[in-house]
């Protein structure tokens, strides 16, 4: 039993760290993608499953991003809580396909990101982010990521 609960604790210690420092990376090597939708379909994910481990991930995660490149606050979270909300009920006549939800929502909250972040730019007169091809080959990675750990979510 002692085992279980040291690797039960191993797991949350990595995934608190990957959370609180992967963001902290990006701001120093600006070219790793920056799964914003992934982080989005984990909280959607957590909100959906009553599951607090998750939401909490994802939010320490998404809140450390923001402030490690000067991103606006809580966009992110409401981003995904904007899709959560709107869009996933009516994914509800491909249900049965757990992947193409998954690559839809991850797909979907970046775009809904990149409209509020480009709104908020507007209003603020300001530059957040360039939009170039570091935007598609980020939501690459977040798709493969969704891909890759979708029998685990």
């Amino acid at each position: 039993m002692s085992h279980l609960n040291f690797y039960n604790l191993t797991l949350f210690l990595i995934w608190l760290g990957v959370a609180i420092f992967y963001p902290a990376i990006i701001s120093i090597y600006g070219k790793l993608p920056l799964f914003i939708g992934f982080a989005g379909l984990i909280f959607i994910k957590g909100l959906q499953k009553d599951n607090t481990l998750y939401i909490l991930f994802s939010l320490i995660y998404m809140f450390s991003l923001e402030i490690n490149l000067s991103l606006p606050l809580f966009l992110i979270p409401l981003s995904a809580i904007f899709y959560y909300y709107f869009f996933l009920d009516k994914l509800r006549i491909i249900y049965h396909c757990n992947l193409c939800i998954n690559i839809i929502t991850v797909i979907s909250i970046n775009l809904i990101y990149l409209f509020l972040l480009t709104i908020y730019d507007i209003i603020s007169s300001q530059s957040s982010i360039s939009y170039d091809s570091f935007i598609i080959s980020t939501i690459i990675f977040d798709i493969l990521a969704a891909v890759i750990v979708q029998d685990e979510i």
